[in-house]
């Protein structure tokens, strides 16, 4: 049982560290004026690249100023913003992971990347939290069908 507890108690401490380890980083930012590709970890994902297609994302139909607003309705924080682009953060609620959301205007598009900080898998987080921003703007009819 006191082995147990210690496996338990540690594996705590490296969920902590990971979490705290991921608030000091920050978002990728534009690489040649396009999101970052998301790489081969399934903890990211992002409409400007067509990798993986059980990762793919379409770009959202939407103004960049709209897909700000539900970012915040939904628990995000702005963490930087121009006129084309804009990147905020996610925090989970347990161990305090932060995920980077990413948008790009493009046009009459905004595509947009979701990536886990720190980690392998997400469970389907960041995949998740881009289908509910798409939801809510087609719901509150902001969005191009």
């Amino acid at each position: 049982m006191t082995t147990f507890l210690l496996i338990i108690g540690g594996l705590i401490v490296v969920f902590i560290g990971l979490g705290l380890l991921s608030q000091k980083g920050e978002a990728p930012g534009l690489i040649e004026g396009k999101l970052k590709e998301p790489g081969s970890k399934p903890n990211v994902v992002c409409s400007e690249a067509g990798v993986q297609p059980e990762r793919f994302v379409d770009p959202l139909n939407a103004a960049l100023n709209d897909v700000a607003d539900v970012i915040e309705q939904i628990g995000g924080t702005i963490t930087s913003r121009s006129e084309t682009y804009l990147s905020a953060t996610f925090m989970s609620r347990i161990f305090k992971y932060v995920d980077d959301v990413e948008i790009r205007q493009d046009g009459d598009i905004c595509h947009i990347r979701s990536g886990s900080r720190v980690g392998h898998s997400d469970m389907g987080a960041n995949k998740k939290r881009v289908e509910q921003i798409r939801r809510i703007l087609q719901s509150e009819g902001v969005a191009n069908t």
